[in-house]
């Protein structure tokens, strides 16, 4: 194997398991902000019980994230710098977005989910779940769109040094695959984490384990395991006829089709 397919299989297999954290992330932060809704509104302990169980599960996800993310990010310098510094232009200006806009939004308020339980409102700390909510998906927002202008580039020009420079941010943002590509992520994350959930809490209904609170849980797991394909039905579709319409090689390779050579 030569060194181009050696640094493909490495970032793959980077990329591959890093995902996973970003994708449990954001489908736990939705349980919580549901958990914690419901508890505001119920007075229930039982929901208190799932949030605070949900936050632990939580922050164990985003350290193992965060630690493969670190990774990741310098694979793209070590792996394909040619490439790096040839739409560093782009890709700066939205990573920075990613982390000054989002990711410490979200980790800041993750802080207050895990120590500031018994040191604020419940109001405040609702509010908490709220904006880990609103920057865990901020956050992966910017790497779809990241993602996005690689598949479907728009809002920038090449200058004579070959070097890919920004033209036009909102262009480049919302690119042609962007809206669509983030809302089959988002769903598809929040279906993940829902098989997480279920899968957790019914291994503890079967053995017995937290009483009411394990069977709340799973009930929990399951609606929203129940409602969230449904909606990822659509969501795959749209993204399926985007991928034919503007990468219809892409499309062909998915589908595993060999190209007429007669054509």
């Amino acid at each position: 194997m030569d060194a181009l397919l050696l640094a493909r299989i490495q970032f793959a297999f980077t990329v591959g398991f890093h995902f996973l954290f970003p994708a449990m992330t954001l489908g736990t932060a939705l349980i919580i902000l549901i958990s914690e809704t419901l508890y505001l509104i119920k007075k229930d302990e039982t929901y208190k019980k799932i949030t605070d169980f949900m936050v632990k599960l939580l922050g164990l996800i985003f350290v193992i994230g965060v630690a493969t993310g670190i990774v990741m990010e310098f694979s793209f310098g070590t792996n394909w710098s040619g490439y790096s510094r040839a739409v560093g232009d782009i890709f700066g200006p939205i990573l920075a977005a990613e982390g000054v806009i989002a990711f410490f939004l979200e980790s800041v308020f993750l802080g207050v989910l895990l120590f500031g339980r018994n040191k604020v409102s419940p109001g405040i700390y609702w509010f908490s779940a709220f904006l880990v909510f609103i920057g865990g998906h901020l956050s992966a927002f910017w790497i779809v769109v990241a993602n996005s202008w690689m598949q479907t580039p728009a809002g920038y020009t090449i200058n004579e040094a070959g070097k890919i420079v920004l033209g036009n941010f909102s262009d480049a943002v919302f690119n042609p695959s962007t809206v669509v590509r983030y809302v089959h992520t988002i769903l598809a994350s929040w279906v993940t984490s829902a098989v997480m959930l279920a899968g957790i809490t019914g291994y503890y209904v079967r053995k017995g384990l937290h009483g009411e609170t394990a069977k709340m849980m799973l009930k929990i797991g399951i609606i929203l395991f129940a409602l969230t394909p449904l909606l990822q039905l659509g969501a795959g579709h749209a993204h399926a006829i985007k991928v034919i319409d503007m990468q219809p090689e892409k499309a062909a390779a998915m589908d595993n089709l060999q190209a007429d050579e007669d054509v």
